[in-house]
């Protein structure tokens, strides 16, 4: 009779639990039809713990409802990565518990809420990007790719957008998962230009543009042909590597762009700057040191170190100076190295020249 006691007990809290999750989620409801999305996901978050021991429907309404409060506070730029991530794992979670029960009341809405979201973020990112928020930007698009890991352009703009705001440990991140996954960005784009606003519209697929043209939205279409990034993602690793100083990966990495692209001007120009950034850290090293005999004997292995590393750089500058003649900064840069060397032939030649 004890343990019929105790279940019905037990019973009987689930019931309670059950009923209190859809007040709450009603009120959270509420809320959001309110625009107060921020109480709304207090709500739900506080109560989540009551939706273990409900139907598989009832979780359902509460996922797909925090969902959509992540959502909105994400579209409203509102801790917008983190939110966006946190709402795809929502209505995750309504794809998962409708499967379970067989009852789809959400799941179509849920996916077009997804994809509304990714655009959402994406345009977010790209705003991000023009106004020079850089990590903001990078942010938005990595959690893009981490949604959707096909659409490998959005970790491409996240390592950018890394590049760019001068975060060189996500760079390495970043660019070093874009080896791993071996992308090359090489494809097709399939554009046509919108009637309305005049601007050019990228499509997923020809048949989307056509759609797109036949319901009279778009017109003059046009497929171009986007280049293989893959020389681009690695002289980006590369000098990512080269501003953490971490000069041999930077090193290997440049020397692979030429295998890629024997003429690739960049390459040869960093690998010229990686020698004199090596140059000035010996520099720095030799300026540091006292009046010791061990120390002075120490100053002239350095000195020596110094002045072969910056030897080392005059074979990328003449290169540069092979295939740009007119090159000003090689130019400045080699007569710089001459004179620091005491090469005054060269010096004179490379002068007269100019």
């Amino acid at each position: 009779m004890k343990e019929n006691i105790k279940m019905l007990s037990c019973l009987l809290m689930i019931s309670v639990g059950a009923f209190a999750q859809k007040d709450k989620i009603k009120e959270a409801q509420s809320l959001f039809d309110k625009g107060n999305s921020q109480d709304a996901l207090a709500i739900l978050t506080k109560t989540e713990y009551l939706i273990l021991n409900a139907p598989d429907e009832d979780k359902s309404d509460y996922y797909f409802l925090k969902g959509n409060v992540l959502k909105d506070l994400a579209v409203k730029n509102i801790d917008a990565a983190n939110n966006f991530t946190l709402a795809s794992q929502s209505y995750q979670d309504v794809f998962l518990y409708e499967n379970e029960s067989g009852k789809f009341k959400w799941t179509v809405k849920a996916n077009m809420a997804l994809k509304d979201m990714k655009g959402s973020l994406v345009n977010g990112a790209m705003e991000d990007f023009k106004a020079g928020k850089f990590k903001e930007s990078a942010d938005k698009s990595y959690k893009v790719y981490l949604f959707d890991k096909k659409d490998t352009i959005n970790l491409c703009n996240a390592a950018a957008s890394s590049i760019n705001g001068k975060d060189y440990s996500a760079a390495v991140t970043y660019y070093e998962l874009l080896k791993k996954i071996n992308f090359s960005g090489k494809g097709v784009r399939y554009l046509a230009t919108n009637k309305k606003t005049k601007e050019e519209d990228s499509f997923i697929s020809p048949k989307a543009r056509e759609s797109a043209i036949q319901q009279g939205l778009y017109e003059k279409p046009r497929t171009e042909s986007v280049p293989s990034k893959k020389i681009e993602v690695n002289n980006n690793l590369a000098y990512a590597y080269l501003e953490k100083k971490d000069y041999p990966k930077a090193e290997s990495i440049y020397n692979y762009v030429l295998e890629l692209d024997p003429n690739y001007v960049d390459a040869y120009v960093n690998l010229a700057y990686l020698k004199l950034q090596m140059k000035k850290d010996l520099t720095d090293e030799i300026s540091s040191l006292g009046t010791t005999p061990s120390e002075m004997k120490k100053y002239d292995k350095l000195n020596a170190e110094k002045d072969d590393i910056a030897r080392s750089a005059i074979p990328y500058l003449k290169k540069v100076l092979t295939l740009e003649p007119k090159n000003p900064d090689a130019t400045k840069t080699l007569l710089g190295v001459y004179r620091s060397l005491d090469m005054n032939a060269e010096y004179n030649a490379l002068k007269a020249g100019m």
